[in-house]
This record gives C-alpha cells, sequence and structure tokens, in this order.
C-alpha cells in the first residue's frame, strides 16, 4: 500500500511507502498510477546519470583526442569541420583555464 497525495487536478504529487501528514488516500502496489508513478521516477533517475555521464565522457574523449593528435597519431584535419571547429573552441577555452591540468581529479582512476 502507498500513500498519495494529489494537487487540484488530481494528478500525483507525492508517493510514499509509509504514512505521512499531506498524504490524501492510499493506492495499491499494482494500481496504474502508482506503476506510471514509478516508471517515470526510474527514467528520470536514468537520464539524469546518463547527463552526468556524458559530461564526464566529453572531458576523458577530449583529454584523448588531445594526446592522439600531440603524438601524431591523427591530425585535427582527418576530422569533420564542424569537429575540428568544436575541437578549436574547447582548446582555446581549456587554453584560457590553464591547459589540461587539473581537468581530472588525482583521486579519479581507471578511466582509460
Amino acid at each position: 500500500m502507498f500513500y498519495v497525495q494529489r494537487d487540484a487536478q488530481g494528478q500525483l504529487v507525492r508517493v510514499e511507502a509509509a504514512a505521512y501528514a499531506e498524504a490524501t488516500e492510499t493506492l495499491p502496489a499494482d494500481h496504474h498510477e502508482i506503476q506510471a508513478w514509478y516508471a517515470n521516477e526510474v527514467v528520470e533517475t536514468n537520464l539524469k546519470q546518463l547527463k552526468q555521464s556524458d559530461q564526464e565522457m566529453i572531458r576523458v574523449l577530449d583529454d584523448l583526442i588531445q594526446v592522439l593528435t600531440s603524438k601524431g597519431v591523427i591530425r585535427v584535419t582527418d576530422l569533420p569541420p564542424a569537429a575540428q571547429a568544436k575541437l578549436m573552441d574547447r582548446t582555446q577555452a581549456r587554453e584560457a583555464l590553464g591547459g589540461l591540468s587539473h581537468l581530472i581529479d588525482d583521486e579519479e582512476t581507471g578511466l582509460i
């Protein structure tokens, strides 16, 4: 059984397994609104995790491209023009902030 609170339009705004003062009713775990509530919550949590992971991976890929170009494995000109422009913008911004140092914490390990 779940304790729920609804807004003025009757939509769920809070669902808890334990009773709370603002709860207006209870619904069984197999109720379609409870199932939809938790399905949306799982999707939202996963999207937040992916967004954070995307930001971290951008740093890793940016560093990887810098290493590969500095070692002559690839040239920036091997990339499509749009990618070249984005890399140049990022390179300029990073240089303005002090280069590659301190972008990844010393405590972070096992990235590559």
